[in-house]
């Protein structure tokens, strides 16, 4: 039976990503599948595998058809976390379609994969354009 799996993501740099990624979803680096071009990230909790991380060769899509939505309670906890990640080292990304009163903030990681911090009390946006 076919069943999903986990989101993989592409990044140049794996022990830069496993900081970040640990540190900003509060994950834990297993040793399942480990090697030079692969670290999996388990949920802390030891419920299951959270995130895939894949060394790759080729650059960060500006405009993703497939991006993780991070999700915050509150427009305060929302700007925190954006705080947080930012501290973390992820970069506040000059996103030119947000719609007029976006829910949502647009960052990139340190690898240049864009992501987004989304406030549920807000959710979801208005406007024509789809979030990233």
């Amino acid at each position: 039976m076919l069943r999903l799996g986990i989101p993989v993501i592409g990044v140049t740099d794996i022990p830069r990503a496993e900081a970040f990624w640990t540190a900003a979803l509060d994950l834990v680096a297993t040793e399942e599948w480990k090697s030079e071009t692969w670290r999996t990230l388990d949920h802390p909790d030891g419920s299951g595998r959270a995130l895939g991380l894949l060394r790759s060769t080729s650059p960060a899509e500006p405009r993703p058809r497939l991006h993780l939505d991070l999700f915050t309670d509150t427009a305060e906890e929302q700007q925190a976390e954006v705080r947080r990640l930012v501290g973390l080292g992820a970069r506040t990304v000059d996103w030119d379609h947000y719609p007029p009163e976006p829910d949502f903030v647009v960052l990139a990681d340190p690898d240049g994969n864009v992501f987004c911090v989304v406030d549920l009390s807000r959710a979801p946006s208005g406007g024509d354009e789809p979030a990233p």
